[in-house]
């Protein structure tokens, strides 16, 4: 940025989910932080206690907080998804286009408007807010770049089952690189729940599309992994060249995961590093399953079951109400941690004596493992979790452990030989390659890496913005 000249203000808009959230706020910290951009989070109410650890470690980061738009439908003082039910989703992402009015109020009322308005893929609204402010609206994707060029797919083709009642019917991406095939219960929850001319379903639909016409896209990924979706989405989703990775985005202050950032950890870092000390090298398996994933009690048995009998060590941070059998812990005793609530994610990952990691493939999860250099064992549930761990297998560190799904129960001997192998002798090879990612993961956010190069290029398109 040249001398004396105005630095750019951009508005930054999440969407209320802990894995959403978290790595935007990552992402405008850097901004503020290290490019010295005047940032302003947007943020209700019932989010800023949720925030507020992050935001206070980065003072130079300003908050636009807004009451949550009345909706009869959701209740009060729930605004965030991790309190809410699957059915009351796209209620919160109408609800939140209610903000639209006092933003816009805000910013024409200000004496230094926005000059980009940088948002969440979740809230495309912003398109219409950014078009009538007049300044270029940038989509933010927490998510990697191959599952949101299936997610975009989606929403455009809009394909249809021949057979309604078929979950398992296939269905096509041959405009995908490597033409991806998924079954129909695999494709994102969001999508599958559209209606047509249901009010909520064509306001999440017209969201969606408005992302295709947005000036710029910004991904929570590095080129070494995704390269080829990266090309693709420059090609096919935006039609331009401003499509820039800038991952693994990580805390600016402190190692905390965007698990972990999610509410109080339940077991201090110390403590569980003081028993991984006293484990070989590669030899624990980590089970933990996000913020928004529950695992039914069968397949909580299940898991219970493939861990005693595969006979590994491991570390399970077994989500507050997951039905961890009562006997459980004591029979592993000695051999297995379980952590009840939160657990201190990116510590345990970065312990050397973790081998592998069970994870239902949640981008964040799966890009801390990257980082840490740590072979996974896939268990997707939902979402885009299901691309993702395409790509783990497809890049030789990571194999499928379950069908996945929130009704699906893997097989205890089947899971129990996929974790021993996965800390011994016949997944050295998997690890070795996870430990060679993870090198280059670290390198693409260093100075000259990919990531890093690509911030600085978006920093200096977003600065532009403040001459014109």
């Amino acid at each position: 940025m040249a001398e004396g000249q105005r630095r750019a203000h951009i508005l930054v808009i999440p969407y209320p989910a802990q894995g959403h959230m978290l790595p935007l706020l990552d992402l405008a910290s850097l901004l503020s932080d290290r490019f010295r951009l005047v940032v302003t989070v947007a943020v209700t109410q019932g989010n800023l206690p949720l925030l507020s650890p992050l935001l206070s470690r980065s003072p130079a980061v300003s908050t636009l907080v807004l009451p949550f738009p009345e909706n009869p439908s959701l209740p009060r003082g729930l605004e965030n998804t991790m309190f809410l039910s699957w059915p009351q989703f796209g209620l919160l992402h109408r609800a939140l286009g209610g903000l639209h009015g006092p933003i816009l109020r805000w910013a024409r009322a200000r004496p230094d408007p926005p000059d980009a308005v940088l948002s969440d893929i979740f809230v495309g609204w912003t398109a219409r807010l950014a078009a009538e402010l007049g300044v270029p609206r940038l989509v933010f994707s927490p998510s990697g770049a191959f599952a949101l060029a299936v997610m975009n797919s989606l929403w455009r083709r809009m394909p249809q089952r021949s057979d309604v009642d078929d979950p398992n019917e296939l269905v096509a991406f041959p405009s995908i690189p490597g033409s991806p095939v998924y079954r129909w219960c695999e494709l994102s929850t969001l999508w599958r729940s559209y209606k047509r001319g249901d009010p909520v379903s064509e306001f999440i639909k017209e969201g969606m599309l408005a992302n295709l016409g947005s000036w710029g896209l910004v991904v929570n990924t590095f080129s070494d992994l995704e390269g080829t979706y990266l090309d693709h989405l420059r090609n096919e989703y935006l039609g331009n060249p401003r499509v820039w990775a800038v991952g693994p985005l990580a805390p600016s202050h402190g190692t905390a995961s965007a698990a972990e950032r999610g509410g109080p950890v339940s077991v201090p870092a110390e403590k569980v590093a003081a028993w991984l000390n006293g484990c070989e090298e590669g030899s624990v398996v980590y089970v933990a399953f996000g913020s928004q994933a529950m695992l039914s009690p069968p397949a909580a048995a299940a898991l219970a079951a493939g861990l005693e009998r595969s006979g590994a060590r491991f570390v399970w941070a077994a989500r507050a109400g997951t039905a961890v059998p009562e006997v459980f812990e004591e029979r592993a005793a000695g051999r297995g941690l379980v952590i009840r609530g939160w657990a201190p994610q990116v510590a345990i990952l970065a312990h050397p004596a973790v081998g592998s990691f069970v994870t239902h493939c949640g981008w964040n999860s799966v890009i801390e493992a990257a980082a840490a250099g740590v072979a996974l064992l896939a268990w997707p549930m939902g979402a885009d979790q299901f691309t993702n761990a395409q790509l783990l297998v497809e890049a030789g560190v990571g194999v499928r452990v379950c069908d996945g799904g929130p009704t699906s129960v893997p097989d205890p001997d089947e899971l129990a030989r996929a974790v021993a192998e996965s800390v011994g002798e016949p997944g050295r090879e998997r690890r070795e390659r996870a430990k060679a990612m993870g090198t280059r993961t670290m390198q693409a956010t260093t100075e000259g890496g990919s990531s890093y190069k690509d911030l600085v290029k978006l920093v200096g398109e977003l600065s532009k913005l403040a001459t014109m």
